[in-house]
């Protein structure tokens, strides 16, 4: 019999910041994940349902007391693709517990993205709007 490896990310670690960004204006700790992909969830705001969009500070406002995973469980993605869902392909998965001021200075979230050949990461501004297809990492128990 042969045991599955265990996962276990550190969320309460610093998240990786990219070169050149201002730095990270607020981190969502949220322990020691044991990874486990039935408890990572894809959240819409109703606003965000049916073709309807939300603006990205709104959307911060909705979130604010909701449990979100944040971008240190978007690297461990990066490393671990195989444990990234199929259906995920085309959409944008948002990691609302760490926001970021890119180089310009502006509030951002970094996204989970699949570029057609590879997973990747992107992100969204908060002066954009979010649509359908940039729901939220969410714990699925929440």
């Amino acid at each position: 019999m042969t045991q599955q490896q265990q996962h276990i990310i550190d969320l309460d670690a610093d998240p990786f910041l990219p070169k050149g960004w201002k730095g990270v204006e607020e981190h969502r700790k949220g322990g020691q994940f044991e990874f486990d992909p039935t408890q990572v969830a894809l959240y819409l705001s109703e606003r965000q349902k049916g073709g309807k969009v939300i603006g990205g500070h709104d959307l911060r406002e909705e979130l604010k007391d909701r449990p979100v995973f944040n971008a240190n469980l978007l690297d461990w993605y990066l490393v671990h693709p195989e444990h990234i869902p199929e259906e995920w392909k085309g959409k944008a998965i948002c990691f609302w517990g760490t926001i970021y001021r890119n180089a310009h200075g502006r509030l951002v979230i970094r996204c989970l993205i699949w570029n057609g050949d590879r997973w990747d990461w992107s992100y969204r501004w908060f002066d954009e709007v979010f649509r359908g297809s940039g729901p939220a990492a969410v714990p699925a128990s929440a």
